[in-house]
């Protein structure tokens, strides 16, 4: 053995097997949420984190701010079940709460928080009730003006939709039983107490149920950004349909082929198409003075 080879042996520091040995750190091992799901994560905040909310039964309908609570207790069309207030909302409501004799549950605004979805804005108010029953297809006046939704699923946009249409005197909404938001939650107070005012008429197959308003002598106007009229100068008379589109995927093809006709909202501006809830306040301004001569 060479004197180099001997001297290179005895510069080896010996390795004990019971150390550890080093581990290089990964950016996981530096930051242990990076890569993680957002509910995974700890919330920003040194307090307490807010558990989940509660889940109500199928059966109830909660109802949260104050326009939609008012109109659910002045309303006789639902049952109503408890109504969980902050004593200056409570006030606010003192003659409906009387009038309808409704369980009354005096409660905090975090109380009340704590029961509904993160960021929702119940003013101090969350009522729990039963359902408002759906209408019939034959139910529907002879002579009335609806609104049939395609596959419109944003709660915020049929809300919308719910608030305009009890502004302008609509008779029902029309919808699906699948593809829709619930009646309640941020539907409801998107709605504004709408809800309580409009009728609504869910089906299983909406093509036939266009196909039934026809036979009903309703009028099907569906519509369309490629419409071959403006909805301005299109013919209309009661009883009418509106029938509206999801946003970016519009009507489907067997919607579209039970209309009777299809219009477009001719826009001024530099942007053509509008969101749904928007474009069905525009076309209700551009048809429903046209029906009032007939009404």
């Amino acid at each position: 053995m060479t004197r180099e080879f001997r001297k290179s042996r005895q510069d080896r520091q010996p390795t004990r097997r019971d150390e550890p040995r080093p581990v290089e750190k990964t950016p996981r091992d530096i930051n242990p949420w990076k890569g993680a799901g957002q509910s995974q994560r700890p919330q920003k905040g040194s307090g307490q984190q807010r558990s989940a909310a509660p889940r109500f039964s199928p059966e109830t309908a909660v109802l949260y701010g104050y326009h939609a609570v008012r109109e659910a207790l002045r309303s006789t069309r639902r049952k109503l079940v408890r109504l969980h207030g902050t004593a200056a909302a409570l006030e606010k409501l003192a003659p409906e709460i009387a009038a309808c004799g409704v369980t009354v549950v005096p409660a905090t605004n975090e109380a009340i928080a704590a029961l509904l979805p993160q960021d929702a804005v119940h003013q101090g108010l969350l009522l729990e009730a039963r359902h408002i029953e759906p209408i019939d297809l034959s139910d529907l006046p002879e002579n009335g003006l609806v609104l049939v939704l395609d596959q419109v699923t944003d709660p915020h946009n049929v809300g919308a939709i719910l608030r305009t249409a009890a502004a302008f005197g609509v008779d029902a909404i029309v919808t699906t039983e699948r593809h829709s938001p619930a009646l309640s939650g941020v539907l409801a107070k998107s709605a504004s107490g709408g809800l309580e005012h409009v009728g609504m008429a869910t089906v299983v197959n909406l093509a036939r149920a266009l196909e039934t308003l026809g036979e009903m002598g309703y009028l099907r106007v569906g519509l369309d950004s490629e419409g071959p009229a403006s909805l301005e100068n299109t013919p209309v008379h009661r009883p009418l349909a509106l029938v509206l589109g999801a946003e970016g995927k519009g009507l489907r093809r067997l919607s579209r082929e039970n209309c009777d006709v299809l219009a477009r909202l001719d826009m001024p501006g530099p942007i053509k198409s509008l969101n749904v809830s928007n474009a069905c306040a525009v076309a209700l301004t551009l048809v429903r003075p046209r029906l009032s001569v007939a009404d």
